[in-house]
């Protein structure tokens, strides 16, 4: 019977994860040393080796001759827990196991001694997705465990794990491989399956996998039916997506302006069997390079490209301003959400593409549409102006409605903050910055000489970019750096942008032109 390509390159031993290092370091010292936990939380996305790695370490407490912390592969235990002949292991999913019952039959079987082996672990896999009346059976059993019983709770969305479930195992976050590791390892894998992997489809298999492992060799099998020799092209055409080739193109359509080269693009690519809304997925990933190329001052450790499409990308980067490479990301990520919920997609895109020519956006519709800023110095200079605006008609009016009374300092959570005197500077913020320089580098752009402070449940982030409130009010980003501050201080915090002083009339001379001049013809005005 015909084995999927990641289950068969499965790793065994905990040398054989990749990217990983930094948990499978820990765990081999523990088996080394007899020190175990008795439950473990892995937690991370999909296809970065959570339940890869629990199997390995039921293998290794249980192995009869481990070596250097891994399991032998070689005694009967190895071999068993491998076939499923032995019962002593036993992997639960939670997905579709998650009711008390189940939870309670596990708790009984648990008070029997293994037959075989010489602790019983339980894996449960999407540990998440289990009901609270079983979050409440497992509990019990967590807090005071047989000493021959282990557990290892495997989750994607470790947020919606019971802190009282959470406090009582070691948590390990596992995190997204790295693209270079991936490339790496499907060669490899290529090599023994005796087909080629060219450099380039390797990067673009790893650009597609999104940090998981599973994924990469899902789609390597995928490819590899197409031609033994598996290159970008190949790629691109088992996967359905537009070659690096027609991205660039368009692109340079949307930058020159060139409405019928954009649409026709769009048409021949859909008439060649491209998704849609994969290909408005290709235009935001090539748009972020750029972005990334152009606001690190051409630093290209982060891509996973080869030298020549590294230089063709730093090329184009140029010829556009990092205020109008985030318009255009802002609009087609605006348009993939419109794309999940439209019947044509083909008149989605071509209609965003439209627009993204003629200069206009569909974010915000109106009888005329104001172009988008045409440069840096005049996107960050129209932002201040109106950050400025509004925070001076904010203070007017709360005069206006309570004169007698000292204004609120409360904000809701989208709005700037004022840093409380009892609120403590951050002290873990410089290493979440590092991570993030690794990991997520354009988030750590947008952070860039920032300093964080914490207040009770709210972390006040004090920066100088003028553009940050609306960056993490994009799509995902701010809720991607809440769940970074989450696993760093193991707590859900509010995030707010530091409040700079408010702005009074007379320091905004052309507003103060604007009602004195009001006055003189005998007008009344208002401010709200």
């Amino acid at each position: 019977m015909h084995l999927a390509l990641y289950r068969k390159w499965r790793p065994a031993l905990f040398s054989d994860v990749i990217s990983q290092q930094h948990i499978t370091t820990i765990l081999q010292h523990q088996v080394e040393k007899g020190s175990f936990a008795h439950a473990y939380l892995f937690t991370g996305s999909r296809g970065t080796g959570k339940t890869t790695c629990a199997r390995i370490l039921a293998k290794a407490i249980n192995c009869l001759h481990p070596k250097n912390g891994n399991p032998c592969l070689e005694c009967e235990i190895c071999k068993g827990i491998e076939d499923g002949s032995i019962l002593d292991i036993t992997e639960m999913d939670a997905a579709s196991n998650n009711g008390v019952e189940d939870v309670r039959l596990l708790r009984e079987e648990a008070n029997f001694v293994p037959s075989v082996c010489r602790y019983r672990v339980y894996i449960i896999d999407e540990a998440h997705m289990l009901s609270n009346s079983a979050f409440n059976a497992l509990l019990k059993i967590l807090e005071e465990p047989p000493a021959h019983v282990f557990f290892i709770l495997a989750t994607t969305e470790v947020h919606k794990i019971p802190p009282t479930i959470a406090s009582r195992c070691q948590r390990y976050d596992f995190k997204r491989i790295k693209e270079t590791d991936i490339a790496a390892r499907l060669k490899e894998i290529a090599a023994a399956e005796g087909f080629t992997l060219t450099d380039g489809g390797a990067s673009l298999l790893a650009r597609l996998s999104d940090g998981g492992m599973r994924d990469a060799l899902s789609l390597l099998e995928q490819t590899s039916a197409f031609s033994d020799t598996i290159d970008e092209s190949v790629v691109s055409s088992a996967v359905g997506i537009a070659e690096k080739d027609e991205i660039f193109e368009l692109a340079e359509a949307v930058r020159t302006k060139d409405t019928a080269k954009a649409l026709s693009l769009v048409s021949t690519l859909y008439e060649n069997g491209k998704a849609i809304d994969r290909l408005a997925d290709d235009l935001i990933s090539h748009f972020r390079d750029l972005m990334l190329l152009e606001s690190s001052g051409g630093k290209e450790d982060f891509l996973l490209l080869p030298p020549d499409e590294i230089d063709r990308r730093r090329q184009q980067a140029k010829a556009f301003t990092l205020s109008g490479i985030f318009a255009v990301i802002t609009e087609l990520q605006q348009s993939l959400i419109r794309l999940s919920r439209t019947k044509n997609q083909k008149i989605e895109l071509e209609m965003t593409l439209v627009c993204l020519c003629a200069g206009v956006s569909q974010a915000a519709p109106s009888d005329s549409p104001a172009p988008l800023p045409s440069s840096n110095a005049e996107y960050a200079l129209l932002s201040e102006r109106v950050s400025k605006l509004e925070r001076m008609l904010a203070s007017l009016s709360e005069q206006q409605r309570a004169p007698a009374q000292k204004p609120s300092r409360k904000n809701p959570p989208s709005e700037p903050a004022p840093i409380p005197a009892k609120a403590t500077v951050l002290e873990c913020w410089g290493e979440l910055l590092e991570e993030l320089r690794q990991n997520e580098p354009a988030l750590h752009a947008m952070l860039l000489d920032s300093t964080a402070y914490k207040s009770g449940e709210v972390i006040i982030i004090d920066s100088p970019n003028t553009m940050l409130k609306s960056l993490l009010l994009t799509d995902n980003i701010g809720a991607k750096l809440a769940d970074e501050i989450e696993r760093k201080l193991g707590s859900r915090h509010r995030l707010r942008i530091a409040k700079k002083e408010s702005l009074s009339i007379e320091e905004n001379s052309g507003f103060s032109d604007i009602l004195k001049k009001a006055g003189e013809q005998h007008i009344e005005t208002e401010v709200h």
